[in-house]
């Protein structure tokens, strides 16, 4: 047969229960301890003084008919019992009971006695059904001992010693108790009703369904826990529109250029064409397309890569300046078809530790932006200096003004300001994501500003090796 396991909820109630029960079984213990540790205990130091007190008043001369009357009506006035002897052997005559079912005086106690010290004689009397506590004291006289005194009280049962405050500790503890229960009750239902919210709404997130939100009204671990799943649920909301946003993109990147692959090819097969020229034109599109096709491909795969956390750079010292001159003489022939001006503001001796390979893709994508953006006989500025112990890249150009709700979206997947998606603009708009993933990578941070004064300006700040 298969045992149901509890759950959190029953357990933390089981522990509740536990809780209360250990509390009552503990004040049970706590009322026997101040029974016998101080109920007992003062009962026997007063029976100790009494009798020493008693014993000391005859220590000397015989034990006269009269010293033994006169402690007689002490036992008559006072709560205890008090048993005065010539001979110890005699003492069983006035006390013929058991203590603890031994014999009240032994051989050893004997001796004690015969020194003159005093014994405590405590325990069960079977004849009273009742703990005593009593001693024996000797009565030393001139020529040694002349008598003994034993002194004993009965004890009052636990109930009789509290019986004055029993009915007030029972109905505190009682309301104590009831409150104690009803508060971690209350705890237990503001700690579970959450996070059965929690385990319902999961359910639903497994599902795609990533709208639910809980109502948090506590400020506790709980509470903080909520609100973990509120960010999380609102995270995965947010991603799935980003995937949804994103597969969009993909199709609609290649729903163009397969079109004319696809529309080319059949022209070129069933040779609807005028002219070898016409049909030359036909393939160079399809390979354009085909290059572009390539291209999206390779920037999708390569985003992907560069944001994986495990992603590891080829980081070596190198002199920038140089990389960028390099860059920057790869687009000398569409700098020259555009009749662009380049003004230069350059420190050759910067220093940083980096990937090569990356930084170069950081220059030529920017560098390709800022070309293909840029006005026909205008100036693209470009800054690479050092600034406040930081590398400071610049590249700014004149062109179309960047509007300030599209600055807020520059560097998302396949997001561009070409909101037809020219041909002639080509791109992916893949390349500022890439950037802005690479000088992450490399510790950095990424700007972009645009105005219809100043023009569009691209910062990166990256550390220098000092």
């Amino acid at each position: 047969m298969k045992i149901k396991k509890l759950n959190l909820s029953q357990k933390v109630l089981f522990l509740i229960g536990a809780s209360i029960l250990f509390s009552i079984l503990f004040s049970f213990f706590f009322l026997h301890f101040l029974y016998k540790e101080l109920y007992i205990n003062s009962i026997k130091d007063s029976v100790i003084y009494q009798g020493e007190r008693t014993a000391s008043h005859y220590h000397y001369g015989a034990l006269s008919d009269e010293i033994i009357e006169k402690i007689q009506w002490y036992n008559i006035v006072s709560e205890y019992e008090v048993i005065v002897v010539d001979n110890i052997d005699e003492l069983t005559t006035y006390f013929p009971y058991e203590v603890n079912y031994e014999a009240l005086i032994n051989d050893q106690d004997h001796k004690q006695l015969e020194n003159g010290n005093y014994i405590i004689k405590d325990g069960y009397v079977k004849e009273f059904n009742r703990e005593i506590v009593g001693a024996v004291f000797p009565i030393m006289g001139e020529t040694g001992l002349i008598g003994f005194i034993y002194i004993y009280v009965p004890l009052a049962d636990l109930q009789e010693v509290f019986k004055g405050s029993l009915p007030i500790l029972v109905l505190v503890g009682s309301m104590f108790f009831m409150i104690l229960f009803l508060m971690l009750n209350r705890i237990r239902r503001s700690m579970f009703q959450p996070l059965h919210e929690i385990q319902t709404f999961s359910k639903e997130v497994s599902k795609g369904n990533y709208s639910n939100r809980l109502l948090n009204t506590n400020d506790d671990e709980v509470g903080q826990l909520a609100l973990a799943f509120n960010s999380m649920s609102q995270s995965l909301e947010e991603q799935e529109a980003r995937k949804k946003e994103f597969l969009s993109n993909v199709v609609h990147e290649l729903r163009t250029p397969l079109t004319y692959i696809g529309g080319y090819t059949q022209a070129l097969k069933q040779q609807i064409y005028t002219s070898p020229e016409e049909a030359q034109h036909y393939l160079k599109t399809i390979e354009n397309e085909t290059h572009r096709l390539n291209k999206l491909i390779h920037d999708v795969i390569e985003l992907d890569h560069l944001q994986e956390h495990m992603y590891i750079l080829n980081e070596e010292p190198m002199a920038i300046a140089q990389l960028f001159f390099d860059t920057l003489a790869l687009f000398d022939i569409r700098i020259t078809e555009k009749q662009l001006k380049i003004e230069l503001d350059i420190q050759e001796d910067l220093i940083i530790n980096g990937d090569m390979k990356r930084m170069q893709q950081v220059f030529y994508n920017l560098l390709d932006n800022a070309v293909k953006y840029s006005s026909e006989q205008s100036m693209i500025k470009l800054n690479l200096i050092a600034k406040n112990k930081k590398l400071l890249f610049q590249v700014n150009n004149k062109g179309n003004e960047i509007s300030e709700m599209d600055l807020d979206h520059i560097g998302e997947r396949f997001f561009r300001t070409d909101k037809a998606r020219s041909r002639s603009t080509g791109g992916t708009g893949l390349g500022i994501s890439i950037v802005k993933e690479i000088v992450r990578l490399h510790g950095g941070s990424f700007s972009l500003s645009s105005d219809s004064v100043n023009g569009t300006t691209v910062t990166i700040k990256l550390p220098l090796l000092l």
